[in-house]
């Protein structure tokens, strides 16, 4: 194996069980342990191998004092000698049980190396190690070196979140080039094997039953940088692997903050917040063990589209499409008789009624309603003795606005603004454009009007 350093990882599981105050908290701790053939390398005066055992005995004779922990022992790549080896050389050794730490200290001391180094394929067995999520579960994994199977041990990371296993592990690494410790940045925080205080940090932590637990907010500001914004969804991305890692709907708790959540510090984030239009933060890398504010520019008012329930209304679905001013982008199709916030700002409204209208520049405030009330239509049928070619078209002070064509039916019904118009009609069966027929008319909000085409 290629490995150039000895690492060890910590996986903490919370119970989602709740337990008297009273009664000792069980953990349940399994050490995953590197027995392939490069932990035969020398390192300073010792092996790698040795030096992987030493750690291993300090932190097995320290957490064994605590009589609520119980322990196994998983081993790898001790079974098939390399080359080949076998990239599922992996096996549960000495399964949980109280009083076992003799047999598992035995177990590593007799470990010689051997085969070959399969991380994902262990971690991914250590899952199913652990009967259930009912305590406190941790993994710890000593090796030398990275995954020599082509796998990914970031991959069983959901597999250990499945059996209510939150990967929170430590990497200690000797001579780690930039190019290496990334191999492994998606799994956990990285410490020189050479800083003496390594072993007392990370020992306490696992004693204390710590989970440096990475938690962060996110604030969307009004206009005054006050988060008093909320109610938006917002999607985490994982900006390195391009995809979205977590999606809330943002929250203010109770006591009107915005809400706390637990996150992996590992990636590197961008959290959009699905306002209209969206709007996103800067990226953002969580701090292990830290509390990171993650604040987005988000001022909001609102658009309130209403129009009454007239007579002639009621099948007539309208929607209003909205665009920022002087932009040809949608950014929503709002309903009428709705209301729906929008980043402060200028828009331009298209109503799609018949004849469509059109209003510019509506300006949004922080925290304020806008309302636009849209008049009732009139409807207007059609009468014909045949079937003919037609057009509705809109008289703006004598200026022909087209609206829609007519069908070749003999009788239709239109829905349309209140105006002034005029309708055109030719019979099919007349072929010469001095046969077409004019009429004039006005449409009013909740009444009806009747024009009638005969040749």
């Amino acid at each position: 194996m290629r490995g150039v350093f000895v690492s060890l990882l910590v996986l903490v599981g919370l119970s989602v069980f709740s337990q008297k105050k009273s009664a000792p908290k069980q953990t349940r701790i399994l050490f995953v342990f590197d027995a392939s053939k490069s932990m035969i390398s020398k390192y300073e005066n010792t092996t790698r191998m040795d030096g992987a055992k030493n750690l291993f005995f300090k932190f097995i004779d320290s957490l064994g004092k605590d009589k609520t922990y119980m322990f196994a022992l998983r081993m790898y790549g001790h079974t098939v000698k390399y080359p080949p080896g076998d990239c599922k050389d992996s096996k549960l050794v000495v399964s949980f049980a109280p009083n076992n730490l003799a047999i598992i200290k035995q177990k590593v001391m007799e470990a010689k190396p051997t085969g070959i180094t399969p991380i994902e394929h262990s971690l991914t067995e250590a899952a199913k190690d652990f009967k259930d999520n009912k305590t406190t579960n941790i993994v710890i994994l000593i090796t030398d070196g990275i995954e020599e199977c082509g796998g990914d041990p970031c991959k069983a990371r959901q597999k250990l979140l499945e059996k209510g296993i939150v990967f929170k592990p430590f990497i200690i690494g000797i001579g780690l080039s930039p190019e290496q410790i990334k191999t492994f940045e998606c799994v956990g925080t990285f410490y020189d094997y050479d800083d003496q205080s390594v072993f007392s940090t990370i020992s306490n932590i696992i004693q204390q039953q710590k989970l440096l637990k990475s938690t962060a907010q996110v604030n969307l500001l009004n206009n005054a940088s006050l988060p008093i914004e909320t109610n938006v969804n917002t999607t985490f991305y994982d900006v390195n692997k391009k995809e979205y890692k977590y999606n809330y709907i943002h929250t203010l708790n109770y006591l009107n903050n915005p809400d706390t959540l637990l996150l992996d510090d590992y990636p590197l984030y961008k959290v959009i917040a699905h306002t209209i239009p969206p709007t996103e933060s800067k990226e953002v890398k969580l701090a292990a063990g830290k509390h990171t504010i993650i604040a987005i520019d988000a001022p909001q008012g609102s658009l309130n589209l209403t129009r009454s329930e007239g007579a002639y209304n009621a099948n007539e679905k309208v929607k209003c499409v909205v665009r920022k001013s002087n932009d040809l982008n949608t950014l929503n199709v709002q309903p009428l008789n709705s209301t729906e916030k929008y980043i402060t700002g200028n828009y331009d409204l298209e109503i799609l009624t018949l004849p469509r209208i059109y209003i510019e520049q509506i300006a949004i405030e922080q925290s304020k309603i806008k309302s636009i009330d849209i008049p009732n239509a009139g409807i207007l049928k059609i009468r014909c003795l045949e079937a003919g070619d037609g057009a509705l078209l809109l008289n703006r002070k004598g200026k022909l606005e087209w609206v829609c064509n007519l069908s070749t039916q003999t009788q239709q019904s239109f829905n349309l603004q209140p105006g002034n118009y005029v309708a055109t009609w030719r019979a099919k069966a007349l072929r010469g454009s001095i046969y077409t027929i004019e009429k004039q008319f006005s449409i009013r909000s909740d009444n009806e009007t009747v024009v009638e085409f005969f040749r």
